[in-house]
C-alpha cells in the first residue's frame, strides 16, 4: 500500500490545485458510470419478459414450450453479439462497440413492440439477443479506465444497472398490466427504445479506453485520457508505463504515435486454446467456470419465471404475483449496491464464497418449502411465506457476490492482449448456459417437480463453491498488469496469493 501511495503522491503545485484533482476524480467516475448504464437494457429485457410472457401466452395462444423458447432463445443469440463485439472492440475501440450495442437494442425493442404474431416477435428477439451479447464490453471498458483502488466498485456498477433494469422491467409489467391484453405486453417491450436512444448518444461523450489507444500506438491520445482519469500526473505516467510495458513499447518512447507490432486480436485463439501458458490456462478455466456457475445455479430461472414460482407457492392473483416479483427486483437492486461498496474493502474472494454459501442455503430452503406446498392437500401458510422469503434471500445473496463479482473478475484477470476476446468467450458461456436454463425450466419443472429443480440448482451451487475456493485468487488492489502473476500454479502460488498477495497489494 505504501509503495502505491508513494508512486502516485502529488509532487507538483498543479497536483495540489483543488479545482484540478476533483475534476479528474469526477471524470473518471462519470465515464465509468456512463458506461455502466448500458447493461440496463439487458436488465430491462430480462425483467419485462418475465411478466409480459403471461400476457403473450394469453394473447397469442402459445404453449409453455413456445414461451420457454421465447424467453431463453435470446441468450443463444447473444454469443453472436459477443463474437462481433470482441472483434469490433479490438478494431474500432470499446466506445463505438457500446454505441453499436445500443443500435441493436433499439431495433430489437421496435420489432418486439410492433410484433403482430409469435414469429415476428421471435425475429425481434434476435436483435435484442445480439445486443445483449455486446454488453460485456462495458465491464472491459470500465476496468481499463478505473484506478486499481476503485476498480472493484466501478466494475461492479454494470451489474448494479442490470438489476436496476430488471426492477424497472418488473415495474413496467405492473404499470402496463391494466392496458387491454392486445396492447399491454407490446408497450412493455417497445418502451425499451427510450433508454437505448439515450445511452447510444450519451456514450459518445466518453473517451476511448487508454489501454486500447496504446495498443494502437496512439500514445498522445492515451496520455490525454490518462491525465483526465488519474488523480495526479505521477499516477497517469505510471499507468502509461505499465501499459506500454505489456504492449511491448519501449518505456523511453515519448512519441504521440508509434508503430505497434503486437496487434490485439491476432493469435488470440492460438494463445488461449492451442499453446496457452500455465497462467493463461488458469485464467481461462477460472473465467469460464465462474461464468458457467453464475447461470447454472439458477438465477435466470428465478428472474424469468418469478410469476410461475410464486404461483406454485400459492399466489394466484396476477397483481399479487407481479408485486411479489417487484420485491425480487428490489432485493436484487439493494444488495447489488451493498456489494459495490464491499468489493474494494473486503475483496472479491471472501464475498464470493459467502454469496455462494447463501445461494446453497436459499435454494435448499426453497426446494423444501415448494415440495411441502406441492404435496399438501391444504394451504400451508408458513411454507408459502418461507418460499417467498427463500426467493428473496436467493436474490439478495446472488446480488451481493455471484452477480457482480463474475463480471468484475473476468474483466480484470485477462492480459490486455487477450482481454476483449477472452471476456467475450466467457460471455458466450454465460449466455448459452442462461439460454439452456431459460428454455428448459418449465419442462424440467414438469419432469422432476419444482422442488426438484431447486434441489438440482443447490447441488450445482455446491460444486461452484468448491470451484471458486480452489481456482480464484484474490485480485483486490492489484493493477491489471500485476494480476496475471497471481495465476499459473493451481495448487501453489494461486492459493497462497489469495491471502498474502491480495492483502499485501492493498
Amino acid at each position: 500500500m505504501a509503495e502505491r501511495e508513494a508512486t502516485i503522491a502529488p509532487k507538483s503545485l498543479e497536483d495540489f490545485d483543488p479545482q484540478m484533482k476533483p475534476k479528474r476524480n469526477k471524470l473518471s467516475w462519470a465515464y465509468a458510470v456512463l458506461a455502466s448504464m448500458t447493461p440496463i437494457l439487458l436488465g430491462y429485457d430480462i425483467g419485462v419478459m418475465s411478466g409480459a410472457a403471461m400476457y403473450i401466452k394469453r394473447d397469442l395462444k402459445v404453449t409453455d414450450v413456445q414461451i420457454e423458447i421465447l424467453l431463453g432463445i435470446i441468450n443463444l443469440y447473444a454469443p453472436i453479439g459477443s463474437y462481433i463485439a470482441g472483434r469490433f472492440s479490438d478494431w474500432f475501440g470499446r466506445r463505438y462497440t457500446i454505441v453499436l450495442a445500443g443500435a441493436f437494442a433499439f431495433i430489437g425493442a421496435v420489432l418486439m413492440g410492433l410484433s403482430p404474431n409469435y414469429a415476428f416477435l421471435m425475429f425481434g428477439r434476435f436483435f435484442a439477443g445480439v445486443a445483449i451479447g455486446f454488453f460485456f464490453i462495458a465491464s472491459v471498458y470500465i476496468s481499463e479506465v478505473s484506478p486499481s483502488y476503485s476498480r472493484g466498485f466501478l466494475t461492479s456498477l454494470p451489474e448494479a444497472f442490470v438489476n436496476a433494469g430488471i426492477l424497472i422491467g418488473y415495474i413496467s409489467n405492473f404499470g402496463f398490466s391494466k392496458l387491454p391484453l392486445r396492447y399491454g405486453w407490446r408497450v412493455m417491450l417497445g418502451i425499451g427504445i427510450i433508454p437505448s436512444i439515450f445511452l447510444a448518444i450519451a456514450v459518445l461523450a466518453m473517451p476511448e479506453s487508454p489501454r486500447w489507444l496504446v495498443s494502437k500506438g496512439r500514445l498522445g491520445e492515451a496520455k490525454k485520457v490518462l491525465r483526465k482519469i488519474s488523480d495526479s500526473k505521477e499516477e497517469a505516467q505510471q499507468r502509461l508505463t505499465d501499459i506500454k510495458e505489456i504492449i511491448g513499447i519501449p518505456l523511453d518512447c515519448d512519441d504521440d504515435i508509434v508503430s505497434v507490432t503486437k496487434v490485439q486480436g491476432k493469435g488470440v485463439w492460438k494463445e488461449i486454446f492451442i499453446h496457452p501458458t500455465p497462467a493463461v490456462r488458469h485464467i481461462f478455466i477460472a473465467s469460464i467456470g465462474i461464468q458457467f456457475f453464475q447461470q447454472s445455479s439458477g438465477i435466470d430461472a428465478v428472474v424469468l419465471y418469478s410469476p410461475e414460482i410464486f404461483e406454485k407457492a400459492g399466489i394466484k392473483s396476477d397483481t399479487h404475483k407481479l408485486l411479489a416479483t417487484i420485491a425480487v427486483g428490489f432485493m436484487k437492486t439493494v444488495f447489488i449496491l451493498v456489494a459495490t461498496f464491499l468489493l474494494d474493502r473486503v475483496g472479491r474472494r471472501p464475498i464470493l464464497l459467502i454469496s455462494v454459501g447463501g445461494l446453497i442455503i436459499s435454494l435448499l430452503t426453497l426446494g423444501i418449502s415448494l415440495t411441502i406446498i406441492e404435496n399438501s392437500r391444504t394451504t400451508v401458510t408458513w411454507a408459502i411465506w418461507l418460499s417467498i422469503a427463500a426467493v428473496l434471500s436467493y436474490a439478495a445473496t446472488f446480488s451481493i457476490g455471484m452477480g457482480p463479482i463474475t463480471w468484475v473478475y473476468c474483466s480484470e484477470i485477462f492480459p490486455l492482449r487477450l482481454r476483449s476476446q477472452g471476456v467475450s468467450i466467457g460471455a458466450v458461456v454465460n449466455r448459452v448456459t442462461s439460454g439452456v436454463i431459460g428454455m428448459t425450466f418449465l419442462s424440467l419443472m414438469k419432469a422432476i417437480t419444482i422442488g426438484g429443480v431447486f434441489f438440482l440448482f443447490a447441488g450445482i451451487a455446491s460444486f461452484a463453491w468448491v470451484f471458486h475456493y480452489i481456482m480464484l485468487p484474490e485480485t483486490r488492489g492489484k493493477t491489471l498488469e500485476e494480476i496475471e502473476g497471481s495465476f499459473g500454479n493451481l495448487w501453489g502460488k494461486s492459493k497462497t496469493s489469495l491471502t498474502t498477495e491480495g492483502v499485501r497489494s492493498t
